[in-house]
């Protein structure tokens, strides 16, 4: 029966995810309004870049408080 199951997720990958995507956006408006979904969709996708730099560049996170605050002070 898992493996019915998982075998029709990786044939419907896309499909699910984006109906999962679209059911937690649904969700969101009508329990948090417009305003506070916009917000927190910024909040999610500034997390997803700063994951995916971290993933290529170890010292990306050093590198980017080094331009933002003088260096060596948030060690």
């Amino acid at each position: 029966m898992l493996r019915k199951l998982y075998r029709f997720y990786r044939n419907n990958y896309w499909g699910i995810n984006g109906a999962l995507v679209g059911l937690a956006l649904g969700l969101s408006l009508v329990f948090l309004g417009l305003l506070k979904t916009i917000i927190l969709a910024v909040c999610i996708l500034a997390g997803y870049f700063v994951g995916r730099m971290l993933q290529k560049d170890k010292n990306f996170l050093k590198n980017l408080l080094d331009k933002i605050l003088p260096p060596g002070s948030y060690r």
